[in-house]
């Protein structure tokens, strides 16, 4: 074949290109999404515990976002606890973790820098831990010594407190007294009260209530919702000043290196434009559904009892520096550097951000109730069927 001038190569081009395109189909322009499959796995219970409803709002944006994508949400340790999950992700066995910087302690020592009462004592400090260079370091260390890429941070409620069948309030109301806690950095506060402390993954803390074998707990009010029946008395000395609870979410390095650009980044926006702004206002507000619902002002009467500066400063004097100590004996020796720096920036956190500064202490919880509603309907259904079963199996 002989073309005589340049218009006839240009034809020819224009040709060849059709019978391409005829052959290959048009060329895409959309995004290269992968069809996965996470199992999520978390220590805490599942809906109504707002952290619960918000993994779930994750999966419905997830299986919405990732066409043909499934996410599996785990609950009270069902597949993996904390530390075992952390084990699984750096394997490739898991792909992510609801993670809680107290129980990760046990596989990552330096987690344990930013745990201990009485530090993040205001909504906006609490709100800006992700921006510490505390958490930077921590965040670095799981990567690189863990293979765990980091995706946002969150807090579980405010209000952590002590739970049991009587009032705890005094430093002697705690002697004696078996209690179960969520890591072994809050077993200082605990010793230093007089209690027994014991590390218990929340699963197992209802039947440990019903049976006697503790005494009662440190939880959240939505760990307190769960409980109220076996632990009706319920203390919370301000904000965070029983034990502060934050979150990290994590998914394995493993798996996260196996999904496409386009991929990771509707994951990583899902989380941390999505799920955990949602996350922090359903913890608000469930703080103030409960509150509303239990709070009382009499000590010596059941439900949720916020104690005097008085009271407060007593259970402060009591504990002295005895997190401080505890998190040096069981964390290396470079690490200590880091649990000053936490605290000083702690500080800084709540002197920048007084109460009510913070926009989550505006939020509209009318606008977010029905989310509670429906799984609390979920929930009560679930337990009626059950019922029923455990009935129909004894005729």
């Amino acid at each position: 074949m002989r073309f005589n001038n340049a218009r006839g190569m240009f034809r020819f081009g224009l040709a060849a290109a059709a019978v391409s395109v005829a052959l290959t189909g048009p060329v895409s322009t959309a995004s290269a999404l992968d069809k996965v499959t996470i199992r999520f796995a978390s220590d805490l219970t599942g809906p109504p515990h707002p952290a619960a409803i918000s993994k779930e709002y994750f999966r419905e944006l997830i299986e919405e976002r990732l066409p043909g994508s499934k996410v599996q949400t785990f609950y009270a340790g069902a597949l993996y606890n904390i530390p075992e999950a952390m084990e699984a992700m750096t394997e490739g066995n898991l792909e992510m973790t609801w993670g809680q910087f107290g129980k990760a302690g046990q596989v990552e020592p330096y987690m344990n820098v930013v745990v201990g009462p009485m530090n993040l004592s205001t909504p906006g400090a609490i709100n800006e831990i992700g921006n510490f260079k505390t958490v930077a370091m921590l965040k670095d260390r799981l990567e690189k010594l863990h293979d765990i890429k980091t995706l946002g941070y969150g807090h579980m409620s405010m209000f952590i407190g002590a739970g049991s069948g009587s009032r705890l309030l005094k430093p002697e109301d705690f002697a004696g007294k078996k209690l179960r806690s969520m890591g072994p950095a809050e077993n200082a506060a605990l010793s230093a009260w007089g209690a027994n402390p014991t590390t218990m993954a929340f699963g197992d803390v209802p039947p440990a209530l019903q049976t006697g074998v503790i005494d009662g707990l440190l939880t959240s009010l939505g760990g307190f919702n769960v409980v109220k029946d076996q632990a009706p008395y319920f203390t919370v000395a301000g904000i965070n000043g029983i034990v502060g609870d934050y979150y990290w979410i994590g998914a394995s390095g493993k798996w996260w290196n196996s999904l496409s650009a386009d991929t990771q980044k509707v994951i990583a926006d899902t989380v941390a434009n999505d799920m955990m702004p949602f996350e922090k206002k359903m913890n608000w507000c469930n703080d103030r559904r409960m509150l509303d619902k239990y709070s009382t002002t009499d000590p010596t009467k059941p439900g949720i009892y916020i104690a005097s500066d008085a009271e407060q400063k007593a259970l402060a004097d009591k504990l002295g520096n005895g997190t401080v100590k505890w998190l040096k004996e069981n964390t290396p020796a470079d690490a200590h550097e880091w649990i000053a720096t936490f605290r000083q920036e702690a500080k800084a956190a709540v002197a920048a951000n007084p109460i009510g500064s913070d926009p989550l202490e505006k939020t509209d919880c009318e606008a977010l109730a029905h989310y509670f509603t429906k799984y609390e309907k979920i929930d009560k259904a679930a337990e009626k069927a059950k019922g029923a079963a455990a009935k129909a199996g004894k005729k």
